[in-house]
């Protein structure tokens, strides 16, 4: 089936530029995007590092980035790294499933090699989706190392049980025989397109910023998404609730938990992980400041860049956050 057609829109034009470049992480080149660099950060602007979600790149906060520069009245040091076998960090050669923990090894070299603890105490950290579940994990086993930590929908996943694992584990090795494919494209418009039918709310210009971002153009003359394929596969490993709500407990950072007003969990997971059992797991952490976006989806920092960073400007910027604690 093909996309519909969807007019040509100019692009959306950042206003502030992003340094692209590559850091050894772990045997891998992260490709790593930078908004200004250390000579901005202070011990009340520690660098701003912005972690994306499944099948995301780095480039989706440029739109956040810009209206925080705005809502901050100042520029602040951003870094947002792609994900391994995401954007243009290649994978691992080889690599055939993904697991969490890599993702937070690959985020404690990150900040060793851009941020190390010896020059720079403490960071500010966000994540997104799936980067917001390894940001949680992170910020409960390196608590020292945050100063502000914000969640954007990292819901966590349904809990499992033990009888579970056989079943998942021969769903893997099934998976592990068959070939794994994204869908490709003739133009970078019909990529925009793609993003757009898959969130509504997604402004055309932003759309067409982003599609080049979010794919490339290869010697076939089609357009392939930046991310491996091996990433739809599933994970043999069970997500076990209680082990991940014990580095939940130890986070010792302020947490700002953001969502947007149309995400329905249901439609991913129905009954089997209602929203009073996401509501019963956050509440471990303690003080969780919310917010909700309207209108918005499960892609806030593309729906609504600007009321993002206002929530993100109140939670992160050091005078307006000491007046909320005192003024409870």
């Amino acid at each position: 089936m093909s996309l519909p057609d969807t007019p040509v829109s100019p692009p959306y034009v950042p206003r502030r530029a992003a340094m692209s470049g590559f850091v050894p992480v772990r045997g891998l080149q992260y490709h790593v995007l930078q908004w200004g660099d250390a000579s901005l950060a202070t011990p009340e602007r520690p660098p701003l590092v912005l972690v994306h979600g499944w099948m995301d790149v780095a480039a989706s906060y440029q739109f956040v980035v810009d209206a925080l520069a705005a809502a901050e009245g100042f520029e602040r040091w951003v870094i947002a790294p792609d994900w391994r076998g995401f954007g243009r960090t290649a994978p691992p050669p080889g690599t055939d499933s993904y697991w969490f923990p890599d993702y937070l090894a690959d985020l404690d070299a990150l900040l060793a090699a851009l941020a190390p603890a010896e020059r720079f105490a403490q960071i500010d950290l966000v994540g997104h989706s799936m980067g917001g579940n390894v940001v949680m994990s992170y910020a409960g086993v390196r608590p020292a190392r945050i100063r502000r930590l914000v969640n954007l929908e990292g819901f966590g996943l349904p809990a499992t049980a033990p009888a579970q694992a056989p079943k998942r584990l021969l769903q893997w090795l099934n998976e592990l025989q068959a070939t794994e494919a994204l869908r490709d494209y003739a133009s970078v418009d019909e990529v925009a397109a793609r993003l757009m039918k898959n969130n509504p709310l997604l402004p055309a210009d932003k759309a067409a910023w982003l599609a080049p971002h979010w794919s490339e153009q290869r010697e076939d003359g089609r357009w392939h998404i930046l991310g491996d394929p091996a990433h739809k596969r599933v994970n043999p490993v069970l997500y076990r609730v209680e082990e991940v709500l014990e580095a939940w407990k130890a986070i010792t950072a302020p947490l700002l938990w953001v969502e947007g007003d149309r995400t329905d969990v249901a439609k991913w997971w129905g009954h089997r992980y209602p929203r009073s059992e996401f509501e019963s797991r956050l509440a471990v952490v303690p003080g969780v400041r919310k917010a909700v976006l309207s209108p918005a989806g499960h892609m806030l920092h593309h729906d609504q860049p600007e009321a993002l960073a206002a929530a993100l400007a109140t939670f992160l910027h050091p005078a307006t956050q000491d007046r909320h604690c005192r003024h409870p």
